[in-house]
């Protein structure tokens, strides 16, 4: 089959590789239809995260047609139209049960590695680093997906890919996102730095849990546009957020603040200094400011990517005006079915944030635009049959 897998620093392949096969009774194959470029997908190519090899297949969004069943496999059936979260759960551990599924004890074939970096193992993800399980990812024509009755979700209507791909990930990660922002409707102004597809959910998600306002930060008009698109006031980012932030709040700041950038944020000649000499893994450039701009006794969300350590952050700030910090990898499974609804029920248009549509034999082409913000590029979707 043909992958678009990752060769070192910036640099993808399209490969023809090995079909991937039924390696434990509870797994099932996916013939892909449909899978895109996330941000988490960036900080891969750009190097960043550890534990990548050479010739990994990327891509953990990704969603299409059941080829195949393990002979443990119970609900999945072949024919089945199925969109895949890019968390793998096991659906049985203290985790799971509780629903905090990118969490789940027992899908990280790799947890000592996780453990020594990090001090516990999150659950494995496709597509990402051999620290976080080594699976194949999902730019591919086909995918092995474990635990297939416990992550995939039968899409049974009509409704085109494009509008429910995004369940993958991006739109419950911004979901998440706002919903750990304590929302209170009709009243809470919520401010997102970054206006990437996660940013796009998370503005537009704040405003479907009621929020009265949200102020979006990004350094590219094209996202601007598109924030201010579903409803948002967008300002550019810089130096001055802070001050500008104040005055549009009179003097409080935002209750809630959502950092969707994570770890490559640009703005600080500090930070891409440090990065470059190692001192630091991350650029906390907007986590910085979230934590500053945050109203006093309000909330941080942060949704986006950190992958190591950080340096100069002002934690302080956080301490004293007593912040509450919200985090961590998506809980995909628990929000598939609610979201899913409001697709269906047309509250939300995932689709809105795609800009790009390329085959999959085009995916180096593909990332190096999305890495770079060229073309007004704000989201990919790949065709793997092109």
């Amino acid at each position: 089959m043909k992958a678009a897998v990752w060769m070192g620093k910036k640099k993808m392949e399209v490969q023809t590789v090995a079909d991937p096969s039924i390696l434990n009774p509870r797994d099932c194959i996916v013939k892909v239809t449909a899978t895109a470029i996330c941000g988490s997908d960036v900080h891969l190519y750009n190097g960043l995260v550890p534990t990548l090899e050479k010739g990994d297949i990327l891509g953990h969004e990704f969603m299409g047609e059941v080829v195949e069943v393990g002979s443990a496999v119970k609900t999945t059936r072949v024919g089945d139209r199925v969109v895949v979260p890019f968390t793998i759960a096991c659906g049985a551990c203290s985790h799971c049960v509780r629903t905090e599924w990118s969490c789940c004890d027992n899908t990280n074939p790799n947890a000592h590695v996780a453990e020594a970096l990090i001090g516990y193992s999150p659950a494995g993800l496709f597509g990402f680093s051999h620290m976080s399980g080594g699976y194949a990812g999902g730019q591919a024509e086909y995918v092995r997906v474990p635990f297939a009755d416990v992550g995939p979700i039968k899409i049974e209507s009509d409704i085109p890919d494009e509008k429910v791909l995004f369940l993958s990930d991006v739109f419950p990660t911004g979901y998440m996102a706002a919903e750990n922002c304590n929302i209170v409707p009709g009243r809470s102004v919520v401010a997102v730095w970054g206006c990437g597809p996660v940013g796009q959910f998370a503005i537009r998600s704040a405003f479907l849990l009621g929020a009265a306002k949200v102020i979006a930060i990004d350094s590219i008009p094209e996202r601007r546009a598109l924030a201010e698109k579903a409803g948002a006031t967008a300002i550019p980012s810089g130096d001055d957020v802070m001050e500008t932030l104040k005055a549009m709040t009179g003097g409080r700041g935002p209750d809630a603040a959502i950092d969707a950038v994570g770890m490559e944020a640009h703005g600080s000649t500090y930070d891409d200094v440090k990065q470059a000499l190692k001192l630091e893994t991350d650029r906390p450039f907007a986590l910085r400011q979230a934590m500053r701009c945050v109203r006093k006794a309000g909330t941080l969300s942060v949704p986006g990517v950190y992958a190591g350590f950080l340096d100069n952050v002002p934690f302080g700030t956080v301490m004293n005006k007593g912040v509450t910090i919200r985090t961590g990898q998506t809980h995909v499974q628990r929000y598939l079915h609610p979201l899913l609804e409001l697709v269906e029920k047309k509250k939300i248009d995932p689709a809105c944030i795609i800009t790009h549509r390329v085959p999959l034999s085009q995916a180096p082409e593909a990332y190096a635009m999305f890495a770079d913000k060229t073309d007004g590029c704000i989201k990919v979707v790949l065709d793997p049959s092109r």
